[in-house]
């Protein structure tokens, strides 16, 4: 591998540990989105929550003489309540989420998070071999898991979208008003890192294509 194609190659994995950092912080974390119910009367404690994939938080919040009836987009700093979703840790409660989230759209966008975290292990493998046995073709691989950890860390931001806007549609809930919070952002920046850094990756990492119709492949650098 030449010595400005090993630059971009290096450029572009820092691109995807970044993407790594954001994604596992994104899976781990439990700020995807935030949600508040109607208020009824003015003086009154906003019980606000924001859930992730694996747990929800609740949180009551003393607000004062609001000229609007909702909690608008506050910020969680009293006193918090976290459980994990019953359906992860049958032992622990989440009355919160009893009819407001659905058990498929939880289960369905928090192993699609683990499938890309898998996929980010397997690649980062390929690309650690690929720099020790100095072998540039497992930077193929490692790039294709990369691109496909990516994909699933859009899967599941879309799963999780969705399960938000039914929760808010659902005549069975207090909720009225959301908004997606950083590790929701975290998630989408991750996707973007990732995928692209993968495509790139890709890219840099072949061989070079014949220059002259009568230069074969064979003519190219050999790769070790």
């Amino acid at each position: 591998m030449s010595q400005t194609k090993s630059l971009k190659v290096r450029v572009t994995l820092f691109c995807i540990l970044v993407g790594m950092v954001l994604a596992v912080v994104a899976v781990v974390t439990d700020h995807w989105a935030v949600l508040s119910p109607h208020m009824e009367h003015h003086n009154t404690t906003c019980e606000a929550a924001h859930f992730g994939l694996w747990r929800i938080c609740t949180a009551r919040i003393a607000v004062d003489a609001r000229k609007d009836r909702g909690c608008g987009h506050l910020t969680l700093s009293g006193e918090k309540n976290c459980s994990y979703f019953r359906h992860f840790n049958p032992g622990e409660s989440s009355e919160i989420f009893e009819f407001t989230t659905q058990k498929e759209y939880s289960i369905s966008a928090a192993a699609i998070g683990i499938f890309s975290l898998g996929f980010i292990i397997v690649g980062t493998v390929c690309a650690v071999l690929s720099f020790r046995k100095k072998r540039d073709y497992l930077l193929r691989p490692a790039s294709m898991f990369y691109a496909f950890a990516g994909l699933c860390i859009l899967v599941s931001v879309e799963v999780l979208r969705q399960s938000v806007k039914r929760m808010i549609d659902s005549e069975d809930t207090v909720w009225i008003e959301y908004f997606y919070s950083w590790s929701f952002a975290c998630a989408c920046a991750a996707f973007i890192l990732l995928f692209l850094g993968g495509i790139a990756l890709l890219l840099f990492s072949l061989p070079r294509m014949p220059q002259n119709p009568w230069e074969s492949c064979m003519d190219a650098e050999p790769e070790h």
